[in-house]
């Protein structure tokens, strides 16, 4: 058991530096071309959240979660407060697209590359955050499926 638990582990591991590549390969270019960023730790968390809850809705038998109850029922608690969290930074970047424009982000930038990178940040963006609320409206029925498997038949 305690060769699983390592292995568990390392695969968390694995897939926190597989996450870490994701957020850096989505947002140096964003970073390298527009000189302040105002959604910079949104979109991260934004990144991170559809990874992790992506890959604990799919594989939660597989993660270090499998058999830790009171940890399931801490994550499913504080998915409410996550999806405010979200919605709430989705709505702010929809706003600021709105009143000030995606122009004023990427005003250093000719005007042959500059509709295109605006494109990439808009879809980034969107969907990134619409499927961190997706997975994480999603993963609380996900763990209390698994917290009631556990309890009524020992599997997760």
């Amino acid at each position: 058991m305690n060769e699983q638990k390592s292995l568990a582990l390392r695969m968390e591991l694995l897939w926190w530096v597989f996450t870490a590549v994701v957020v850096f390969a989505v947002l140096f270019p964003i970073m390298s071309t527009v000189d302040n960023y105002p959604f910079l730790i949104p979109n991260i968390i934004f990144i991170i959240v559809f990874i992790t809850f992506s890959r604990y809705f799919f594989l939660l038998q597989h993660t270090f979660l499998a058999y830790r109850q009171i940890l399931k029922a801490i994550v499913f608690i504080l998915c409410i407060p996550l999806i405010s969290y979200i919605v709430n930074e989705l709505t702010a970047v929809r706003s600021y697209l709105d009143e000030e424009g995606i122009d004023n982000l990427v005003k250093n930038l000719e005007y042959e590359n500059h509709w295109n990178f605006t494109s990439y940040i808009k879809t980034q963006m969107y969907f990134f955050g619409a499927a961190s609320i997706i997975v994480s409206i999603l993963l609380p029925f996900r763990l209390l499926i698994s917290i009631w498997r556990n309890r009524n038949r020992g599997t997760v």
